[in-house]
């Protein structure tokens, strides 16, 4: 088969999954997936930022179904720190591409926590964050592959939002629940016609996260986590986790998503300021044995800079 004709299929299997997923009448719209989930909380619960008790920096690249021409690919950059030891402030922005530009969305908020010391061993963090989302959508990149759609394009369209979160940690375990946007916005209607008018709503994702971490032996400990999100018109997503993390620098295990995926999870403190998180899916669903995927990665990094605030934790890939 020729390049050009596997390029087209490429592109088409996306459309295909974008059409299915986005843009069918009033269908939900989720917010992006992340494997290591428990590395980028401060992206899905407002009131995680301060929980660490340092400045950091983190950032994450996300290639998903890698081998589909055109496949989303998603970037974040997260700055947290605590403004005293009650209160926490961070700045996110997130960054979706799918279609080599022909949807691309980015989202940024600013994040504000307040934390409840319940005893010397546990605390209890409430968060808000506030900003929107800006949405730009290209259809006439379709025309390279032959598709001519009669569709308007959608030219940077901002709309605000804002979210809600708790946060109870301890040393060992920690536990959020989460709704990150509350606005449920209509972003596009591209067609006069009633008959085949489609629209596409960001409707309210709500998280539930929490894990915890078990002593094995002294160098070697287990890290179970679990995220639950729910989001009205889309099936109920859970994912699971279970890593080794051994003489806190180093970490492996796998992760599988129900009915959608499993994952290889593998995490380096390379100092003890910088640390690196790698994953790599492979989809369990029908696309995942297509010779155009190639599996999706994902790679994290954050560093760490030195606070008066800061205190001795066991959980440093949480």
């Amino acid at each position: 088969m020729k390049k050009k004709s596997i390029s087209i299929i490429n592109f088409g299997l996306l459309m295909l999954l974008l059409l299915m997923t986005s843009f069918q009448e009033v269908k939900a719209q989720q917010d992006p997936n992340y494997t290591q989930y428990m590395l980028n909380t401060m992206v899905i619960n407002p009131a995680y930022v301060g929980s660490r008790g340092v400045v950091s920096i983190g950032g994450l690249y996300r290639s998903q179904w890698m081998g589909l021409e055109g496949a989303p690919k998603t970037q974040t950059l997260n700055i947290e720190t605590p403004l005293a030891e009650k209160m926490g402030l961070g700045f996110s922005i997130v960054n979706d591409n799918i279609g080599d530009g022909t949807v691309q969305e980015t989202y940024f908020d600013v994040a504000f926590s307040y934390t409840i010391k319940i005893d010397d061993y546990s605390s209890l963090a409430f968060g808000i964050n506030a900003g929107g989302d800006l949405i730009n959508i290209d259809f006439t990149n379709l025309i390279n592959y032959g598709v001519e759609p009669n569709l308007t394009n959608i030219d940077n369209k901002f709309s605000p939002n804002f979210g809600i979160g708790a946060y109870y940690y301890t040393e060992k375990f920690y536990a959020g629940i989460s709704v990150p946007g509350l606005l449920e916005t209509e972003h596009f209607e591209n067609s006069d016609d009633s008959s085949s008018a489609f629209l596409t709503t960001n409707r309210m994702n709500f998280y539930l996260t929490s894990g915890y971490i078990f002593e094995l032996d002294r160098k070697t400990k287990l890290r179970p986590s679990i995220l639950v999100k729910a989001v009205g018109g889309a099936p109920l997503q859970v994912d699971l986790s279970a890593s080794f993390l051994f003489n806190e620098r180093f970490t492996a295990g796998a992760a599988y998503r129900f009915g959608s995926s499993l994952s290889a999870l593998f995490g380096f403190q390379i100092t003890e300021k910088l640390m690196l998180g790698l994953a790599y899916d492979l989809a369990t669903t029908q696309l995942g044995s297509t010779t155009f995927n190639d599996g999706s990665f994902e790679v994290f990094l954050r560093f760490d800079f030195i606070s008066r605030y800061r205190r001795e934790v066991t959980n440093k890939f949480f």
